[in-house]
Parts: structure tokens; C-alpha cells; sequence
């Protein structure tokens, strides 16, 4: 049985509301949370292991395809079909590689390591970059407008303008 994550949908909305520096430090420090041991990874597994087993390919690749999220979507002003660009981009990045580590680490062919490591996920990450749009939108202005100097009083929001 293939195990359904969020951990992607994350990655995009990183992408997509944090841009790609901070949504690269965001997911870097989700990984190395991994690495050192806590649960955070599918089925809440964590370690090298996970890292250097069949799925590395994958979660070391949410790195470029988070970059390469925020990238696209900043450059294209952040409109709805550059968006979903980036995030087909992000997703076809991780694939490609993810597919790439399993095959290599595994022995498999290509057929099979495209029938389980892509295959199964294409659906479910569909809907994930569906949702993650909106969530995105809705989020943009909240997380841009707490990072501005001085329009938090007390932990209550006054205004965008200060």
C-alpha cells in the first residue's frame, strides 16, 4: 500500500507563500528534523535511512523543487497560472529524480520505478496542487503582513500600514 502524505503539499505552499529562500530554509530544516531522528517523515519514520533508502530521491528533491516553486511564482507576480506552473514544475522535478533514486537505489526498471514511485502519487498530488492554491492566496497577505514592521500591538493586527 502506498502511504499519502501532505508532506508535498507542504513544500508547495512553502514554495508558493514563502518564496524560494525562505521556503528552502523552511524545508531544509523540515529535513534535517528528519535526518537527526524526529518523526517527521512518512508514517512517522525518521533517520539517514529514510534519506538514503528507496524514498531519499524524493524527499531531498522537495529542496530544488521548493526553490524552484517559489522561483516561478515570485517572477511571475504570483498570478494563478504561473502558479500552477510552478507547482507542476516542482512536482515533475521531484518525480523525475525521486523515480531516478528509486530505480537506482532498488534495481528496479524504469517501468516499475514509474509504476510505483509516480503513478500511484499523480492523482493525489493533483489535488494537492488544487488545494494549495487557494490555501496560498488566502495566506499570502496574512504571512506578508506579519512580517511588516509595526503592525502587531499586543499579538492583535492593526493595520498593513503600521
Amino acid at each position: 500500500m502506498v502511504p499519502i502524505v501532505l508532506q508535498n503539499f507542504f513544500v508547495m505552499l512553502a514554495g508558493l507563500i514563502l518564496g524560494r529562500r525562505w521556503g528552502l530554509a523552511c524545508v531544509g530544516i523540515y529535513l534535517f528534523a528528519g535526518l537527526i531522528g524526529l518523526p517527521v517523515f512518512a508514517v512517522g519514520t525518521a533517520g539517514i535511512g529514510r534519506i538514503a533508502g528507496p524514498t531519499g530521491g524524493y524527499l531531498l528533491n522537495y529542496l530544488p523543487a521548493v526553490w524552484m516553486i517559489g522561483l516561478i511564482s515570485e517572477k511571475g507576480g504570483r498570478r494563478l497560472m504561473l502558479d500552477l506552473a510552478a507547482l507542476i514544475c516542482g512536482a515533475a522535478l521531484v518525480y523525475a529524480i525521486g523515480a531516478s533514486w528509486l530505480k537506482l537505489i532498488t534495481g528496479m526498471g524504469w517501468a516499475k520505478a514509474v509504476s510505483v514511485g509516480v503513478l500511484p502519487f499523480l492523482i493525489g498530488d493533483a489535488l494537492k496542487a488544487g488545494a494549495a492554491l487557494p490555501v496560498a492566496k488566502t495566506l499570502r497577505p496574512v504571512v506578508s503582513g506579519a512580517l511588516l514592521p509595526g503592525c502587531f500591538k499586543n499579538g492583535y493586527r492593526l493595520s498593513v500600514n503600521g
